[in-house]
């Protein structure tokens, strides 16, 4: 029996609560000035509202000094959802161009907000409704800015898969050589706007007259291609597809360099999860990395993963930051709706328990690096997501005879003609990394795909000089590789004998 039944111990019955906390009342210092702390981010780190606020800021500030990515005069684009992250990440950028702040920003900032009402089940009075808001938050910032709807992602030119040219092979000035010349350039202008952007009036970059929403032809073909897809998974898979891919369209024919976008460290530790649950564990570096580089000449670059979500929800409380929620994506599943929900309701209540959780993922990630996901040439590029192709020789999957078996009768037969062959998906299927192989087989029929998507699949098809699969990788006609599946040996379904697929080991396995 144990000692302490008596005093309330494990022996004991059920006693009354303790209450936590009961000789803590009194408020804690802050650590920074001593004086009466409003929050506590971390246990052992409270804050009053004034260092709170200069913490807040030197994060940003270092994160983007450390990297030394963004050059003075640069044209950003800044894209935004009107969630908590993306909206602190606004109001730093709105500070640091200010006349009052001592060390000003040097970039010149736009922005752009995609509306995905249409497939997130708003009306068109919802979707007025939220346009509106959010462009008034977006002129009060004195920048200019773009409203771009999802619908437009279906008129993308087929050049938008493709990476474009970077920069020159001569060396540019070094980012000290740079801010230097820069600050020498203002200062001969007569330092009229304290040497930096001086926001003006606001306006909207585009077609004023342009009505506000889409027409209904295009949101019905938007929809269509969303309820042909299969899981919820890959729905949130092809919105964040064509959202990336709006922007980027944007940024390339406006001329910015970099775009900013408002991924936090609970979000990234959320993304880095899920993407190695979806397969693709071997780009996770550019996948959640502070830069994303694969694009060519447009630099993506994720300045908020510092933060956690409680970090960014003090600072909008205490420094009235306004928010816009979007609805999530519908679904017919309530529970475990998707990949990327089961992840997020994991981590997050993990968290719970042990504060550390979201931290240590994030910092796991730090340690890895984007070689592999590099690419040489476009043989080797994955036609959607731009990364490395991570199947190489026999370790192929079973998926492309699954899906010339899934093919319907009116596809035709072996005899086609090489471009009527190409319309298959069993087709598609070399052009696709790991990852994307499994997303894509849960698409739904090629016609509801995006026609810039199509096209230039068609036209890698075509420059490869064969229609059949495997031809891009070296692979067997998929006629054969159906004809020979009883056969293969057991590496056909990507499994090597530690039972994973090879690109899913950790670095150093």
């Amino acid at each position: 029996m144990c000692e302490a039944a008596e005093d309330g111990g494990c022996g004991a019955g059920p006693g009354p609560a303790r209450r936590r906390g009961q000789g803590h009342s009194h408020p804690r210092p802050c650590m920074k000035c001593g004086g009466s702390a409003a929050l506590i981010i971390r246990v052992g780190d409270p804050f009053c509202r004034g260092c709170f606020h200069d913490y807040f800021v030197h994060k940003f500030r270092a994160m983007l000094g450390k990297n030394r990515v963004i050059f003075p005069g640069e044209k950003v684009l800044l894209a935004l959802s009107g969630g908590p992250a993306s909206s602190a990440m606004l109001r730093q950028v709105q500070e640091g161009l200010s006349r009052e702040t001592a060390k000003k920003l040097r970039f010149v900032p736009s922005l752009i907000y995609v509306d995905e009402g249409a497939v997130r089940g708003q009306s068109l009075a919802q979707r007025e409704q939220s346009l509106a808001h959010m462009e008034a938050l977006l002129q009060a910032t004195g920048f200019p800015f773009h409203l771009a709807h999802l619908e437009q992602a279906l008129e993308l030119p087929a050049s938008i898969l493709r990476p474009g040219p970077g920069r020159s092979g001569k060396p540019g000035p070094s980012y000290k050589e740079a801010v230097e010349g820069f600050i020498q350039q203002q200062r001969q202008e007569g330092d009229r706007n304290g040497g930096t952007f001086s926001p003006g009036p606001s306006t909207q970059v585009g077609d004023p007259t342009a009505p506000r929403l889409p027409t209904p032809a295009r949101t019905q073909e938007l929809l269509q291609l969303f309820e042909a897809v299969e899981t919820s998974t890959a729905r949130e898979e092809l919105l964040q597809m064509l959202r990336t891919h709006l922007i980027l369209q944007t940024a390339r024919t406006k001329g910015y360099a970099k775009v900013m976008t408002g991924e936090s460290c609970t979000r990234v530790a959320i993304k880095l999860l899920t993407n190695l649950a979806l397969g693709r564990g071997a780009f996770l570096a550019v996948d959640t990395g502070f830069m994303d580089d694969r694009h060519g000449d447009v630099l993506v670059v994720r300045p908020m993963r510092d933060y956690t979500s409680k970090e960014i929800a003090f600072y909008n409380h205490f420094f009235h930051v306004p928010t816009v929620i979007a609805p999530p994506l519908c679904t017919k599943r309530r529970e475990k709706p998707s990949i990327h929900r089961l992840i997020e309701r994991f981590l997050l209540g993990l968290q719970e328990d042990y504060p550390a959780t979201i931290s240590t993922v994030y910092r796991t990630g730090e340690k890895l690096s984007p070689a592999p996901a590099k690419a040489i040439s476009e043989s080797e590029r994955c036609l959607l997501c731009l990364c490395a192709l991570d199947i190489a020789g026999e370790e192929e999957l079973a998926l492309e005879p699954t899906l010339i078996m899934e093919e319907p009768e009116e596809n035709g037969c072996c005899q086609d003609p090489p471009a009527a062959r190409a319309e298959s998906k069993a087709a598609y299927i070399p052009l696709l990394c790991y990852g994307c192989r499994l997303t894509f087989k849960e698409l739904g029929p090629l016609a509801t795909l995006p026609p810039y998507v199509r096209a230039e699949a068609q036209r890698r098809i075509r420059r490869n000089g064969t229609a059949e699969p495997g031809g891009p990788t070296g692979g067997r006609g998929a006629q054969q590789e159906l004809k020979s599946l009883e056969d293969r040996s057991p590496s056909l379904w990507g499994i090597d004998g530690a039972g994973c697929h090879p690109s899913h080991r950790m670095v150093g396995d």
